[in-house]
């Protein structure tokens, strides 16, 4: 549905610069109030990064998969490894939980959502390093899981869509374990939300749809613990010169985000590299839709893209081919 007039002045009244980094988590955390929770089908898991132990919840498609899961009879379905949003600081997999539930049961796939330490109190790559140690545990685990690896995919959201990218390139530089699918949902892969940002979103919606280019701005400098660390392509997947031998690639962009023309760019990047790449723009969305309720049609939408390119032949099916040849499928455009 097209914003009215009515609906612009509010955002413009709710969009401002500047964050406050306790205040902003306090209302992130205004997501916990889900009366649905108690009937989500979760459990608790750690894996390490080094010493440090990072949690992770598994949220189950329904009570079957959980029971098998409880009585060690599982062999692990598909599997959704989520790293969350948040700009690095604000949010958690509790805040997640109905995202994640939503996921599981319209994909009927697992989701497993990563808690990795947030910035400012730590700064890149930790957050980075939680989510690759657990990508790294579950790929290296996938016999004991009865899993094949190519059923896991990452998925992520604003930073957690920066995460995923950044891990997949990761992944491929160490040679430990290659990711066979990503999803980015609206994900920040550049460094520079300022007047000198290469990217028109930045400037047609940086002001008046609730994210604005200056909270991105401040997200980045709580994120970087220097100026360096901001020209890292794993802060920036955009900034990587070599793009080649990335998973296969759905991106959904908002169409009033200041992120999507960068999530664009980096889609039509990844293609350019050979890589098979998907992306479609929400109409009329904002920053963040992936949150609302699974009854609005931005989600709706959202989901059966995602359930498509889950799907073992989707790619074979549109494209005409098994992989010899790359392309891409936009829309909205």
């Amino acid at each position: 549905m097209p914003i009215n007039h009515a609906t612009r002045l509010i955002l413009k009244a709710l969009s401002f610069d500047g964050i406050e980094v306790e205040a902003a988590r306090h209302l992130a955390d205004l997501k916990r109030l889900d009366p649905m929770k108690i009937f989500y089908k979760t459990a608790d898991v750690n894996v390490y990064n080094g010493e440090h132990k990072v949690p992770i919840r598994l949220f189950f498609p329904d009570a079957e998969t959980k029971s098998a899961y409880e009585k060690n009879e599982l062999e692990f379905p598909k599997l959704l490894l989520l790293f969350h949003g948040g700009g690095w600081v604000t949010d958690c997999v509790d805040n997640y939980e109905r995202i994640c539930a939503r996921l599981a049961i319209s994909t009927g796939n697992v989701v497993a959502a990563v808690e990795y330490r947030l910035a400012p109190e730590n700064k890149f790559p930790a957050g980075l390093y939680d989510c690759y140690a657990a990508a790294e545990a579950i790929y290296k685990r996938h016999e004991e899981l009865g899993m094949n690896p190519d059923d896991i995919t990452l998925i992520g959201d604003s930073a957690g869509g920066n995460l995923v990218a950044a891990v997949s390139l990761l992944a491929r530089d160490r040679g430990e374990f290659l990711p066979k699918r990503q999803i980015l949902i609206y994900p920040a892969v550049y460094n520079d939300y300022s007047e000198n940002s290469p990217f028109l979103s930045v400037k047609e919606n940086g002001s008046d749809y609730l994210l604005t280019a200056g909270k991105m701005q401040d997200y980045i400098s709580l994120y970087a613990g220097s100026e360096k660390d901001k020209q890292n392509p794993y802060f920036a997947p955009y900034l990587a010169e070599d793009l080649q031998n990335q998973p296969d690639t759905l991106i959904l962009t908002a169409e009033y985000d200041p992120l999507r023309d960068e999530g664009e760019a980096y889609g039509r990047r990844l293609l350019e590299a050979g890589n098979r790449v998907e992306m479609h723009r929400i109409k009329d969305a904002l920053h963040g839709y992936f949150s609302l309720g699974i009854r609005h049609f931005y989600v709706q939408e959202s989901l059966d893209y995602i359930n498509e390119f889950l799907g073992e032949e989707s790619w074979q099916n549109r494209n005409g081919h098994t992989g010899e040849n790359w392309t891409t499928r936009q829309s909205c455009f």
